[in-house]
């Protein structure tokens, strides 16, 4: 899946189009609830998008139950997600490569049983579920 062009607007535009929700978690980096999000416990067949911009972000066969309250994945689609280092050095926060929506933070070295060994940890509001075809 190829992702679409970059996404760019202000954050005026943002705002228009996203819920104050989806805009404090997107745009400024917040955090939803542990345990409240709509896709922690869901496994449905499909691709996670951007809830901001709407790149494929994940397929759901990288999803996985690890118990930490939020949505988990082992890996995003290439190219899709930028990693970067928290301001305090103890996190490395993931961000949608189209328009720089946060979506979360991601973990090594946790020892789940996963082919790669890290947990994408993501906030339900900064994704969108759409369905395989049949």
């Amino acid at each position: 899946m190829a992702a679409p062009a970059p996404a760019e607007k202000s954050e005026e535009e943002w705002r228009a189009i996203l819920s104050p929700e989806q805009f404090h978690i997107l745009r400024e980096k917040g955090t939803e609830p542990r345990g409240t999000g709509e896709y922690d416990k869901f496994f449905e067949e499909g691709i996670y998008l951007c809830g901001g911009c709407g790149t494929p972000l994940y397929k759901s066969a990288t999803k996985f139950n690890s118990g930490c309250g939020w949505p988990a994945f082992f890996e995003g689609l290439p190219g899709a997600i930028n990693r970067s280092p928290d301001p305090d050095g103890r996190r490395t926060e993931i961000t949608c490569a189209s328009c720089g929506g946060h979506l979360g933070h991601v973990f090594k070295g946790e020892a789940f049983d996963t082919p790669t060994d890290e947990r994408h940890c993501v906030n339900s509001i900064s994704i969108k579920f759409t369905p395989a075809p049949l």
